[in-house]
Formats: structure tokens, C-alpha cells, sequence
């Protein structure tokens, strides 16, 4: 598995094109990428979470905005848990998908979340367990957010075809299929 920019994340960024969507990938680690499990961490710890929120994340909303009408955000793992952040935050973006991450709520509170969101999490998963998406389903529903949460009986990193390990095209072609409805639906 590779974590950062990437030809995966560049593939996803390329199908979004495809299906007639304006896309932008952001390089939140400035060219760095790891095959290492231990230097991934090292590096999402390392991440600035309210400059990529604030600074990157809204630039590229603001950038995707002066070409286009609505502005949408996903991500995976720890994108994931920025396209959280981002919904709370980024007042340009008009939706978001959230592909098995979720931010400390002390940083991006879900409650605050005022735009159409979606979600994806996979039952098998030590990072989003299965308990932490239904605390976030919790917040989600009792804040009245316009959510959809889907579960899949697949591991972390599902949607990632690269991944012998974790992906599962039936999961993966599923959750495109829900994420290609709603962006139809909320743009």
C-alpha cells in the first residue's frame, strides 16, 4: 500500500474527470510517499490538520469555485477524516463524501456539519472501528446533518484496487455507484 499522493489517489482524481467532474487531488505531504506503515504514521502525524483544512483544503475549494458552481470534498482514510474536517470548516464546499476517516471531534465537531455529507466505512477496520462510526452516526443523526452512512463487510481500504490486501471490488464498485448517485442528487 502507498500512502500520499499517489497513481491510486491520481486514478481516483482521473475517474471523477471522466465522469465529467472538474477534480483536484491536493499533495498535502509536498511530494513525499511511502510504502511503510510506520512512515505513513509518521507522516499523518506529522500533517498539520487545521493549515490542510484552512490553507490547502480551502484553497482548492476556493480554486474549484471560480470555475465552477458547487465544490464537493472526498477522501480516504485520513482524507477522509479531512473531508470531515472540511465540511465543518470550509464554507465553499458544497458536499462531501468520507471514505472511512474520522477526525477528533475536538478539532471538527460532525454536529457542525451543515451541507449534504456522505460516508463509506468498512466493518472490518481497527482505525474506524466499527463502534467509532456509530458514534459518528450518533452525532450525525442527533445534530439532524443531512448524512448517509454506509457500511460494507470489507476492511479499511476497500475502495483501494491496489491493495491485494484490502480491496474488494464488489464493496468498492458499490460505494462509486451510491457516491456517483449522490453527487447526481446534491449538485
Amino acid at each position: 500500500m502507498l500512502w500520499g499522493l499517489n497513481d491510486q489517489i491520481c486514478g481516483v482524481a482521473d475517474r471523477f474527470a471522466r465522469a465529467g467532474y472538474n477534480a483536484l487531488a491536493p499533495d498535502l505531504y509536498e511530494g513525499r510517499v511511502t510504502q511503510e506503515p510506520d512512515e505513513a504514521n509518521h507522516m499523518m502525524s506529522g500533517l498539520d490538520f487545521p493549515g490542510a483544512t484552512n490553507q490547502d483544503l480551502r484553497g482548492a475549494a476556493l480554486h474549484l469555485k471560480g470555475i465552477g458552481a458547487n465544490v464537493g470534498v472526498m477522501g480516504f482514510c485520513m482524507g477522509g477524516a479531512l473531508t470531515i474536517a472540511t465540511a465543518v470548516h470550509v464554507p465553499e464546499v458544497t458536499l462531501g463524501v468520507c471514505f472511512y476517516g474520522i477526525p477528533p471531534a475536538e478539532f471538527a465537531d460532525p454536529a457542525m456539519i451543515t451541507m449534504p455529507l456522505q460516508c463509506h466505512f468498512a466493518n472490518q477496520d481497527d482505525w474506524c472501528t466499527p463502534e467509532a462510526v456509530n458514534g459518528l452516526e450518533a452525532t450525525l443523526t442527533g445534530a439532524g446533518v443531512n448524512a448517509e452512512i454506509h457500511r460494507y463487510d470489507a476492511a479499511h481500504g476497500f475502495f483501494n484496487e491496489t491493495s491485494e490486501a484490502a480491496y474488494d471490488a464488489t464493496s468498492a464498485n458499490l460505494a462509486w455507484r451510491r457516491m456517483s448517485e449522490f453527487l447526481t442528487a446534491n449538485f
